[in-house]
């Protein structure tokens, strides 16, 4: 049998957060690493563009300045609005994590977390569009089939692992046979951009719970918005639907974000569009290991290809990052092993890493995600929650995923209860 001639000991599809800092972490520890992104930067990207502290750890981990100073606009916490209450509640004092969070574009976010993976030593191709995996003769993934620039020249690259970070459409585990879980949940999230003199150099990301329009007598809508303020002029604006209501997939996103901004201050600039800057887009957010297994036949499932987006609050960057890091050390030890039935039992300790770290959170998240699916629920909680600031920090914990895994306080000590007790998804 002819020997395969490697391109790099791990290739990494997507350059996303997620692929960037799985990329960072290997090169740091001296693995050839190849990252085949299908655009060029910087690039956008649909998001709320809010990280909390859990993704502000994160950027710490790989050595990114987040002073002001480079670029980043600081927050001190969540405005919870609903309920006819108007509560801030500040990131908590924690030791495994900051007490800030940032705002930052994808356009540059993702350009800069690229940029660190490069001077780690990571070889980064634009312009790749990877379309699926190279298989060996017992069904093993060697390495990936391409198209590369303009001219779509097909080219074909090889390594003994491969880290699939092509975000939500999830095309290279798609072709693995790895299709989304229809038992987790999946929200659906719409955003704009505008220009707001008033909002956009807000201390606090900006939470509501109740969408009203004025057009449906006032009726509660369905989902929840965000304003976050971008520190240049504009905000970022959504809202982001689940599908446990009874209204998903059978609404008008684009129309339900601009009824529920028409009843905002004329002076936010929000009612108006000609401060509107770009389109309304929108993206799936795949929730709660919608896809699984994270681990087979030398493919690591890093970030949204993988469903780990939050379900108890739609985010997404910092458990990608997360992922990206577990799966570079995983890798690392693998790749230390020769290849067979060690290496195969070092990478299996990816996928139950993840399941220890995640799965009861994100179980309890799936609960959640039916319960705020019913809008009597709904209303019942913001009600007779919201007035309650102790209560709503402990919700903020929660939804937030910021504990002290020990010590902590006791409202850590309940959460980590919980998590560890609920079964892992």
């Amino acid at each position: 049998m002819t020997a395969v001639e490697h391109d790099a000991d791990v290739i990494v599809v997507g350059a996303g957060p997620g692929g960037s800092a799985t990329a960072y972490h290997l090169a740091r520890h001296g693995v050839r690493v190849l990252v085949l992104e299908k655009t060029e930067f910087p690039r956008e990207k649909v998001c709320g563009d809010g990280l909390t502290p859990r993704a502000v750890r994160q950027l710490i981990r790989m050595g990114v300045d987040t002073s002001p100073e480079a670029g980043w606009l600081h927050n001190r916490g969540l405005r919870v609005i609903g309920g006819g209450v108007r509560l801030e509640l500040d990131w908590p004092e924690l030791a495994s994590f900051p007490n800030y969070g940032l705002v930052r574009t994808r356009l540059d976010f993702d350009d800069l977390l690229a940029q660190r993976a490069v001077a780690a030593g990571a070889k980064l191709r634009t312009n790749v569009n990877v379309l699926g995996p190279v298989l060996d003769a017992d069904g093993r993934v060697t390495g990936v089939e391409a198209e590369v620039g303009p001219g779509k020249e097909p080219a074909t690259f090889h390594a003994p692992l491969v880290v699939a970070a092509d975000g939500v459409s999830g095309r290279f585990p798609l072709a693995l046979g790895l299709a989304k879980r229809e038992d987790r949940p999946i929200g659906v999230a719409v955003r704009r951009y505008y220009h707001s003199p008033v909002k956009h150099d807000d201390d606090y990301l900006e939470s509501w719970l109740e969408l009203r329009s004025k057009d449906s007598g006032d009726n509660l809508l369905p989902g929840y918005g965000w304003i976050f303020g971008l520190g240049d002029g504009r905000v970022n604006v959504g809202l982001g639907v689940l599908n446990s209501s009874s209204a998903f997939g059978k609404t008008n996103y684009r129309r339900l974000l601009t009824d529920w901004l028409a009843n905002t201050p004329a002076d936010w600039g929000m009612t108006d569009e000609t401060n509107a800057d770009g389109p309304i887009l929108g993206a799936a957010l795949p929730m709660g290991f919608n896809r699984v297994p994270h681990y087979t036949r030398g493919v690591l499932l890093v970030g949204d290809s993988g469903g780990m987006v939050n379900p108890f609050n739609g985010e997404g960057i910092a458990y990608a990052m997360e992922s990206g890091e577990l799966a570079a050390e995983v890798a690392v030890q693998a790749l230390a092993r020769p290849a067979g039935p060690e290496r195969e039992r070092a990478l299996m300790a990816y996928p139950n890493e993840l399941k220890a770290r995640l799965g009861g959170y994100y179980r309890l998240g799936g609960i959640f995600v039916k319960l705020i699916g019913r809008p009597e629920i709904m209303r019942i909680a913001t009600k007779h929650g919201m007035p309650h600031p102790t209560l709503m920090r402990f919700v903020l914990k929660l939804l937030a995923n910021l504990t002290d895994p020990r010590g902590g306080d006791a409202m850590d000590r309940v959460i980590n209860a919980m998590t560890k007790a609920a079964p892992a998804v």
